[in-house]
């Protein structure tokens, strides 16, 4: 299955516009936003748990990233609520659940094989640092030479300048909304610009989005 899968080329995708496909296993549901591969594959996905659904231990060959969006993910290494960034690294194992039900951002098989870090960040503690211009905030979540990921929050009114992203970027919309020369991204609107593209960045109402960049050139997450 190929949705999305030339990563040489944009795509803009309104995901909360998807239809829920079913998984294999009953009660986890996925929209999805890129996929390159069959049910093992490089994915990028909102994935939908309803409440007391559960996934078999499985490996996670190229690593996991996830962001819950909202309900409780839980694991053997704990229990993960709205705003939990959590990073599992190539070769980690765990059985998902979730007792309430849960809705999650999550990317697959797109780690380096050498990055073996466990990351645990709760975004709802506030640890903004001031952005490039007047208000814009930035919250970091991880980086290395390959890729950086970090929260972006604009207040109303603020512009970006238009700035090339050598290695790629990628976004998604928690809150609010942003325009740029492709148009208005609302809420749940997930964007992947190749590497070298360059766009400015507005927000009438003000917005928080994820921003992962530098993962797109050639041999990132291989």
């Amino acid at each position: 299955m190929q949705i999305n899968a030339d990563l040489s080329q944009p795509a803009v995708v309104r995901s909360e516009e998807l239809p829920w496909v079913d998984s294999p296993l009953p009660g986890v549901q996925r929209r999805m936003l890129e996929r390159d591969g069959a049910e093992v594959a490089r994915a990028t996905s909102i994935v939908r748990y309803a409440p007391g659904s559960a996934f078999a231990a499985h490996t996670h060959g190229g690593g996991e990233e996830f962001l819950v969006l909202d309900g409780v993910f839980s694991d053997e290494s704990g229990d993960f609520g709205p705003g939990m960034y959590v990073r599992n690294p190539p070769g980690s194992r765990h059985s998902p659940r979730s007792g309430p039900g849960c809705t999650i951002f999550v990317k697959l098989r797109q780690m380096d094989a050498d990055d073996q870090e466990h990351v645990r960040i709760d975004t709802t503690h506030p640890s903004w640092q001031p952005g490039a211009v007047a208000g814009a905030g930035v919250m970091p979540l991880y980086e290395r030479a390959s890729e950086r990921v970090r929260l972006v929050r604009l207040a109303p009114g603020t512009r970006l300048e238009p700035q090339e992203q050598s290695g790629g970027e990628e976004i998604l919309v928690l809150e609010g909304a942003f325009e740029d020369e492709r148009g208005r991204h609302p809420r749940g609107t997930w964007l992947r610009y190749p590497p070298g593209h360059t766009h400015g960045v507005f927000s009438e109402g003000g917005c928080t989005l994820y921003v992962k960049t530098g993962h797109l050139t050639a041999g990132a997450g291989s």
